[in-house]
């Protein structure tokens, strides 16, 4: 057996797989451990550098000293790649708020950046790599007592798994992502742990398929309340279990959601690539939804860029591959992709190009205008959205009183739906009403605006 790691990591994956390694951590037996990797030739110095230990710690440790502190031991876990698991060690957000407090708000902005980085480069990774799973990740796992799962499973479980994502899906469009994050998160707990059961080839990778999925509208239900490093979790997770399945067009579905991430954020280079990587998997998919969803999305990112030129050119491709989409037969995380979703969309870009120069809202009206039209009450998310922008643009062009009921109606949804990006977004609203203080009613709607960003924020 290979027990040396990778240069970047000198543990070997293997190590922790033998039956007496996986006794010593199971009953946290760090000292057990420590002896054990010894054994297999790595040295304490190593040991205290991957665990932010010193050669001393190690060292009386080594001799016998009990490791009781969660944080040490998720510390030590974490640094020599120990699945958490293997440890009994549940960790979610709550844990780690009382393990170590809350993030500061500074540091968080600070890191930000590295994290963007370290997400790109373990999408490269797993897309271009084995996709291995790393079963250490399970932080939505509860620590109270868990409904058994059935030693075997056939198709009739990945069903559920399916529906249960479809019905939760449907919530979030209607009510926003905190109506049913939680419930999402749940049902992972029971999915997730269906991995341990024996199946069929089949039915494995069918059940990778719905859990990345499912960890698809995690992402999504969690950005939806602004938990950005949650979200990125799920998503993660998504790329990977989509990998393992070997489906390459919810891969791109899941890329797609994490470049929206970066574009509501304003970080639209990151966003492209999201999109790019995800444009990848979309072709080797076949689907042309799937390429028309990231086409249309690539452009969103080059309006931000203020780049007209390739916004015009990706929203052209994006309609031609939509004309040859097989709407009927599209997976339940792309089907949300119509005509009315594709105008949505065009009324995005050119939104996002009127903030440079407004002779763009007269494009972007009759595209939201043509939305809004085909939107009902289960897409009430979706529904606020392009009012709000429909409202930016009236005022962009001057026409402060549509602006203004258009604003309202806006406001009015706003409060019905539990979605931090429905807030976020009125922003532009906010500052374009604003710039038309002289008129009552666009200085009372900005007013209103900022209060209720007031109350997100506080």
């Amino acid at each position: 057996m290979n027990v040396i790691g990778s240069q970047d990591h000198p543990v070997s994956p293997e190590v922790w797989e033998e039956s007496e390694m996986r006794r010593a951590l199971a009953a946290r037996d760090i000292s057990g451990v420590y002896r054990l990797l010894r054994r297999v030739g790595i040295s304490q110095r190593q040991i205290a550098a991957l665990t932010g230990q010193s050669q001393s710690e190690v060292s009386e440790i080594l001799k016998g000293r009990q490791v009781m502190a969660y944080d040490v031991l998720a510390r030590v876990s974490d640094g020599l790649g120990v699945p958490r698991g293997y440890m009994g060690l549940a960790y979610d957000e709550a844990t780690a708020t009382s393990v170590v407090g809350p993030t500061g708000g500074a540091l968080a902005e600070e890191d930000e950046s590295v994290k963007r980085r370290k997400f790109v480069t373990n999408t490269a990774a797993v897309m271009f790599g084995s996709g291995a799973l790393a079963l250490d990740r399970l932080d939505w796992l509860s620590k109270l007592p868990q409904t058994p799962v059935p030693e075997r499973i056939g198709m009739s479980d990945v069903k559920q798994v399916e529906a249960s994502t479809r019905a939760l899906r449907g919530l979030d469009y209607q009510y926003g992502g905190g109506a049913c994050r939680d419930a999402v998160v749940a049902q992972l707990s029971w999915g997730q742990r269906l991995i341990s059961a024996t199946s069929s080839d089949v039915v494995r990778q069918s059940l990778f398929r719905a859990l990345a999925d499912m960890q698809n509208l995690a992402g999504w239900t969690t950005f939806d309340i602004g938990m950005l490093d949650s979200a990125r979790n799920h998503f993660s997770r998504a790329i990977e279990f989509a990998k393992i399945s070997g489906d390459d067009g919810l891969m791109s579905n899941v890329l797609y959601r994490m470049g929206r991430v970066y574009l509501h954020h304003h970080e639209p280079n990151e966003a492209l690539k999201m999109f790019q990587f995800g444009q990848l998997a979309a072709q080797n998919s076949g689907s042309e939804l799937a390429v028309a969803v990231l086409c249309a999305n690539e452009a969103w990112a080059y309006a931000m860029m203020n780049d007209p030129v390739q916004a015009q050119k990706q929203i052209g491709r994006a309609r031609d591959e939509f004309s040859r989409a097989n709407l009927v037969e599209a997976p339940d995380w792309v089907r949300f992709f119509n005509e009315t979703d594709m105008q949505a969309t065009v009324g995005s870009v050119h939104t996002e190009l009127s903030a440079w120069d407004a002779k763009y809202s007269a494009i972007a009206i009759p595209a939201i205008s043509q939305a809004l039209s085909g939107y009902n009450d289960a897409m009430a998310r979706s529904k606020a959205f392009n009012l709000t922008m429909l409202a930016t643009n009236h005022m962009r062009q001057g026409d402060v009183d549509q602006g203004v009921r258009a604003g309202r109606d806006a406001l009015s949804l706003a409060g019905s739906l539990k979605s931090a990006r429905v807030v976020d977004r009125l922003k532009p609203l906010e500052l374009e009403a604003a710039k038309r203080g002289a008129n009552s009613d666009a200085r009372d709607l900005s007013a209103s605006i900022q209060r209720i960003r007031g109350l997100r924020a506080s």
